[in-house]
Order: structure tokens, then sequence, then C-alpha cells
């Protein structure tokens, strides 16, 4: 992910400008890699070192949200409905 998208999307997500590791940013920047890998898997199905580190990636942003929405619901909820993560 270039640095120039991880500055947009910490501007978007973030609490304040120079905002650059709440669990907001965290998500919204694990979302974008995990697009990314995702359609990279679908490629190349037989790359299984990617595929270890999408599962590592999932399961740190479902730590995230977890954390999120025990500490701060109002906050889950915009994240989620920003990301369209859950139905």
């Amino acid at each position: 992910m270039e640095s120039l998208a991880k500055v947009s999307v910490s501007k978007e997500f973030g609490l304040h400008d120079k905002d650059t590791g709440s669990a907001d940013v965290q998500v919204a920047l694990l979302t974008a890699r995990i697009t990314e890998l995702t359609s990279h898997l679908q490629q190349f199905k037989k790359d299984h070192s990617s595929r270890r580190g999408l599962l590592r990636m999932v399961n740190q942003r479902r730590k995230l949200l977890t954390y999120l929405q025990r500490t701060n619901p109002s906050r889950y909820d915009s994240i989620i409905k920003k990301l369209n993560l859950r139905k």
C-alpha cells in the first residue's frame, strides 16, 4: 500500500489531523491491505505464504474491532458502516 493511500486513509478515519495509530485507522488500513491481498490470492492460488499473512491480518482486524466494540460502541458502529464490513 502506497504511503499516499495511507495518508488519505488516516485523514479519513483518524480522530484528529495527526492520528496514525488509533484503532479506527488501523482497522481501515488492514481492510485496505486485506482487499488487495484477496485479489492477489484469487489470481495466485498457490501462494500459501501470502495466504498465511492474510489470515494474520484478518485476525488482527478482528481483535481491534472487538476492542472497539467493548470500549467505544459508537466508534465501532461508525467504522463498520464506513468500511461496509458486517451486514
